[in-house]
This record gives structure tokens, sequence and C-alpha cells, in this order.
């Protein structure tokens, strides 16, 4: 008898904590579809696919193609004698393109080391009311085009490759504040080693960028990168540029200075010879326009 009581207790028990268990699923998809509902996104961060040589979160919207124009010149510290740099001068041309919403896909071609380079850009998460952060996976592809087979007789394609991979995080902190901060590896299957002081394939990166509004179309931008990887006796420095970004319709200028002649990524965060405490600096300007 007891036995039997005690069935029919667990019995109830378990029916009633079944039902419990589906009528709070049923009340928790209630409150999700509510709260989904709800959500309402921030503005984008930043109006630019880069805050200078930097990627940003911004990702090309599906069916937008968009025409980007870098230069890069030489040294202001060449003076009158070079015309403070813009005597040499670095291009890249890139085509950037949304086939999907949040993917973006890119072809460019950069002077600088005659770098041909493919990338993607896939958004993960939008900064909005119950999400504090813009997040961006980014990859991208180099292939150096100037090594010579002669300098290299053992040379293969391979060897031309250098790759980079970022998770973009970025909050508008205000109408006005904008900052990012990028977690960066750079793989480079080549590498001169008088220049990079020694084996350093894999390196490691911190960088952090920024955007302050002036003016309804004109913002101050920053950035700068850390490399954890890089050789006490490299020559090259860590990334450091300031701009201006100036919004005009369909077009963006950024007017930059920046220790990096080269655009393409693995050459901007790891390959900056100049020094900004010597005056190493060179002028530059992307030139951006949506279709």
């Amino acid at each position: 008898m007891y036995t039997y009581k005690i069935k029919k207790f667990l019995i109830v028990f378990l029916s009633l904590w079944t039902l419990s268990f589906y009528a709070q699923d049923d009340l928790l998809d209630e409150l999700d579809k509510e709260t989904k509902s709800d959500t309402k996104y921030s503005f984008p961060a930043f109006k630019a696919m880069q805050i200078g040589n930097l990627q940003s979160t911004k990702i090309a919207e599906k069916g937008d193609l968009y025409l980007i124009v870098a230069h890069r010149f030489g040294s202001i510290k060449g003076g009158v004698e070079e015309f403070f740099g813009l005597d040499q001068a670095n291009t890249k041309i890139q085509l950037a393109y949304s086939f999907w919403k949040g993917v973006q896909l890119s072809l460019s071609r950069d002077s600088f080391e005659k770098t041909y380079s493919g990338t993607a850009k896939v958004g993960v998460a939008k900064q909005s009311n119950t999400f504090p952060l813009n997040i961006v996976a980014y990859g991208s592809a180099d292939i150096n085009t100037e090594i010579k087979k002669a300098n290299y007789p053992n040379l293969k394609f391979g060897d031309r490759m250098s790759y980079t991979m970022q998770l973009l995080l970025s909050r508008r902190i205000s109408k006005k504040l904008s900052l990012e901060f990028a977690p960066s590896f750079v793989r480079q299957n080549l590498q001169d080693i008088n220049l990079s002081g020694g084996r350093s394939h894999n390196q490691f990166l911190a960088a952090i960028g920024g955007r302050m509004k002036v003016s309804k179309r004109m913002s101050i931008n920053m950035e700068y990168a850390y490399n954890f990887s890089k050789h006490i006796n490299s020559v090259y420095n860590n990334p450091l540029t300031l701009g201006v970004a100036i919004e005009t319709g369909g077009h963006v200028f950024q007017l930059l200075f920046s220790n990096a002649r080269g655009s393409n990524d693995s050459a901007f965060l790891t390959k900056a010879r100049g020094d900004w405490s010597k005056g190493e600096i060179s002028f530059g300007f992307n030139v951006v326009r949506v279709f």
C-alpha cells in the first residue's frame, strides 16, 4: 500500500513537472520573440570601410559595389627635393561587393610589392539595446608578385603568400565617438631576415582605432597596432596613423599621415618602416565611392 502511494505520488509529480517545463518553454519563447521584436540597432560605428589603414566594422549593403582608391606617398622628411614625399607613390585599387547580407568580398592590387589581395568580411553581431558591440570577422590573402625567382631559385608560389585574420570589435560610444579593438594574426610565408631581424612568420598584434566626429561631415580618425611578435632587431615599427575623414554624398575622402606605406593588411600591420619620432611620416589618402 505504501509503495503504491509513493508510485502514485511520483507519477503525479512527474506529470506536473513536465507540464510546467513545457509551459516555461512556451513562456520563454514568447519572451524571446518579444525581445527580438523590441531590439533596436544602433547607428553604424563607422561610415567608411577603413578607419585609415585598419578595417572598420562597416560592411557593404547587399548589392552595393564600392571602388576604393588609396595612395601612399613617400616620407615628408625628404623635404622640397622629394616634394615632401609626393614624388614617390604607392597606389591600391580595390573593388568590394556584397552578394549576401552581412558578407563582403573584395579584390585589389597594391603597387607596394606589386601585391594582389582577396578579402572577406562577415558580420557576426550588431550593436543594439540588447548587445553592446559590433562584431565582424575579417580575413585577407596577399600575393607578393615583386619577389624574383632569380633571387630565390627555390621559390614556390606559396612563398609569395601572406595571410591576415582579424576579429573587429567596435562600439558607438556616443553620437560623436566610436572605438574599435582588433586582435590580429598575420602569417608571412617568406621573410627577409635582414629586415625582420629573425624568423617571425607568425605574428600576433593588438590594434585599436577610433573616430571622433567634429562636424556633420567630418571626423578625426586614429589607429595603432602593437606587434607582440616583432623581433628585437627588426627594422619595422608598430603602425600609427592619424587622419581626417570627409563625407560628401556618395564619396568619402580620408586624408591621413602614417608611418606605413603599404595599404594591404599584412604590409601596413607588419612592414611599417617609418619612425614618427624622427619625422619619417608619409602622407596618403583614400577615396571611396559607392555604386
